[in-house]
């Protein structure tokens, strides 16, 4: 482990390990060299399907991807950083349980949907807007509608 303040290489120890909830382990370390304290947080990876875009290729699921969107469609929504960090474990965890090698994007774009939905209906119409290519007014008012039905608004 390289500190990320002095630079030294494997002169870092652990103070503390912390289970995340989101099945991480969050670390505590402290440099030797310097005795600075940090953080770092270790998750398991796996596989998980490849992507089938719209155009046919294939890409692997990127988890950094998933979270940028959805970053996009809670600015400045009552969202935390870990309820983004917790749906992206659900649909990578989802993913998985498919057991398939590839899955279409719009079964990942539906994960994405139904979470943002229990987060917050705003990011909801926000990234349904982009994925469902709303284009008109009309589109979006049927979209809030569609969720004033199913929701009680």
């Amino acid at each position: 482990m390289k500190c990320p303040y002095c630079s030294a290489i494997n002169s870092t120890h652990v103070i503390s390990t912390t289970p995340e909830q989101t099945g991480g382990i969050r670390r505590r370390r402290e440099c030797s060299n310097c005795r600075k304290r940090f953080s770092t947080f270790e998750r398991l990876i796996t596989d998980v399907p490849q992507v089938i875009k719209a155009g046919g290729y294939r890409e692997a699921f990127d988890r950094d991807k998933l979270l940028r969107s959805v970053r996009i469609a809670c600015v400045k929504r009552p969202v935390s950083a870990e309820d983004l960090e917790r749906l992206a474990d659900q649909i990578e965890d989802a993913l998985r349980r498919m057991g398939l090698i590839e899955v279409p994007s719009q079964i990942v774009g539906d994960l994405v949907m139904e979470g943002l939905k229990e987060l917050d209906l705003i990011a909801y119409i926000r990234f349904a807007i982009v994925y469902l290519n709303l284009d008109n007014l009309p589109a979006i008012q049927s979209e809030i509608e569609k969720l004033k039905q199913g929701q009680k608004i």
